[in-house]
Parts: C-alpha cells; sequence; structure tokens
C-alpha cells in the first residue's frame, strides 16, 4: 500500500521564527539557476492573518509567507550563516482577495521565486531580491517583490551602537483605536493610538504580541510597520479602502524606544501613501491599494 505523503514545516530558525506555529514554510526545491519553488500551509484560524470570521486570509499573511521564503533560501542557497542579522529593504505585494477564500482545510499555496541581483561581499553574497508568484489550487493568489540584506552580528551590534533587545525598552503603550475602526476583531492587535491631528497616529508597539515580536528584538519590525500602514488606509477610509496591495521602502531602524508617528495622505488615485517617522526622520514609506493592479 502507499504510504501518504508526509508534510512538516521547515526548521523555524531557517525562517527567522521562534513559534513553530508562526513558520508557515514546508519545503523547497531549487527548479533552475536562481529560481525555486516553495510550499507553504495556511492555518485556517490566527490571531492576526485570519479575518475574524474565519472566511478569508489576509494579504499581509502572503507577505509574511513571502518573506520567510527570503529567509529560507539565504540560508539554504546563498550561504548566509544562521547567525546573521537580517535587513528587510523593500517589500512590494499585490495580492488577489477573490483567491484567498479560507476553505475546509489549510490552504497549502505553492510560491515560484526568482531570485535577482546578489549582491557580494569579500566573495560571499550579503544580499538578494527575489519575485515570487503565489498560487493556490492553480489561480494566482498573489505577486511581489522584496529586497533584503544581512550581516555579520558583530558588525550590526556595532552598526546598532549597543542597542539590544536587554537593553532598548518600548515605549508604554498609548490607548488604543477602537478596534472596529481598523478591521480588527482583538484590541490588543490594534496598532494605532489617536494622535492631536487628522490623518496622523503614534504606533502602539507591544512587545508582548506574540505575531509581531515572536522573539526579542531591538527595534520595530517591518511586518509591525506594514500592519501599521494597513490599519491606516483602514482608519482613514472608515474600513472601506486599502489593503490588498503594498508597497513598501524601509529606510531606517524604527526604535522602540522613541515614538514612531503615523500618517496617511491620498496618493492621487495610486491608492494612500502611508509614511511612518520618528522625530524628523522618515524610517519607512508604503503605498497602500483598494484594488489589484
Amino acid at each position: 500500500m502507499p504510504q501518504p505523503t508526509l508534510t512538516a514545516t521547515v526548521p523555524r530558525q531557517l525562517v527567522h521564527r521562534a513559534a513553530v506555529a508562526e513558520t508557515f514554510l514546508t519545503g523547497w526545491e531549487r527548479t533552475g539557476p536562481d529560481r525555486f519553488t516553495l510550499l507553504a500551509q495556511w492555518p485556517r484560524a490566527h490571531q492576526l492573518h485570519v479575518s475574524a470570521d474565519r472566511s478569508a486570509y489576509e494579504p499581509l499573511l502572503v507577505a509574511e509567507t513571502v518573506r520567510q521564503c527570503g529567509a529560507l533560501l539565504a540560508h539554504t542557497e546563498y550561504d548566509a550563516p544562521l547567525d546573521h542579522c537580517f535587513v528587510l529593504k523593500e517589500l512590494h505585494l499585490t495580492t488577489h482577495p477573490e483567491h484567498l477564500a479560507v476553505a475546509a482545510v489549510p490552504a497549502e499555496p505553492v510560491l515560484d521565486v526568482t531570485v535577482f541581483d546578489v549582491r557580494h561581499r569579500a566573495g560571499r553574497p550579503t544580499a538578494l531580491r527575489y519575485d515570487t508568484d503565489v498560487r493556490l489550487g492553480g489561480e494566482r493568489v498573489a505577486t511581489a517583490h522584496i529586497a533584503v540584506s544581512w550581516t555579520s552580528e558583530s558588525v550590526y551590534r556595532r552598526l546598532r551602537g549597543g542597542r539590544t533587545p536587554a537593553t532598548v525598552s518600548a515605549l508604554p503603550l498609548p490607548p488604543a483605536l477602537p478596534a472596529a475602526a481598523v478591521d480588527r476583531a482583538l484590541p490588543a492587535d490594534v496598532v494605532l493610538a489617536p494622535a492631536d491631528r487628522p490623518g496622523c497616529w503614534q504606533l502602539r508597539v507591544d512587545t508582548a504580541h506574540p505575531v509581531f515580536f515572536d522573539h526579542p528584538l531591538d527595534h520595530v519590525p517591518g511586518m509591525l510597520l506594514l500592519e501599521a500602514a494597513r490599519q491606516a488606509a483602514r482608519a482613514r477610509t472608515a474600513g472601506h479602502g486599502g489593503g490588498v496591495s503594498f508597497r513598501a521602502a524601509f529606510h531606517q531602524y524604527a526604535e522602540l524606544d522613541r515614538p514612531t508617528w503615523i500618517e496617511v495622505t491620498d496618493g492621487n488615485g495610486a491608492g494612500l501613501e502611508v509614511r511612518g517617522f520618528q522625530g524628523e526622520s522618515t524610517v519607512f514609506e508604503c503605498t497602500v491599494g483598494a484594488a489589484a493592479r
């Protein structure tokens, strides 16, 4: 009798997660020069990445899955040591929500990845870009582009000026917006607090959040900033706009011990423009679109 095909997640360390439950990739294979096919599984219920009524997968679940692809391939195919520190530079994502419905079993998307613009230092890769085509049941559910780099822990610590999870603490949490205002079911998942002017909010950085801070960090993670962009778009449009495409650039570290402000403006028909800033410095920018292009 044929044996059933067995599925397990990839080692969590390869995708920079502490929790197996937050590890979505299940396998990979090289299909050509700098081309790979990766497999994933998405849970039918998730605190953050599945809609409150459990009917649909959130676009940022796709973003996190694609992010994990880069970490996995960097470690397994491009010689990035496990102790190196990664920096997300760009993330562009377009999703097709009509194909992101939750079904009777966990979804098993297939991700076709093309890697290019591999940068080297001293003969070893230190950065790359990749495009990803995400399919589910034969339907394209998303396309994505990511740029990422990595460096040794010693170099990273010098760049961070001694900042570590043990030496830097987040600011006290300000009061949150109502969960319904940002299309979230749980108050704990609201990442925006009211500010003193329209179209601007303070970022709530909860280092105890089990998804955004799956493990201790010395800065605000990129996925939290993306969620802030998503929520800002929802708050700006009263829940009716934004959230199926994201075009983000991360310019510098958002520090835990400094207030981060999130502002949103109209984008001249291209979506909503979200900017995160600390003091006079822009830490990230993101165009949030309401329709796939």
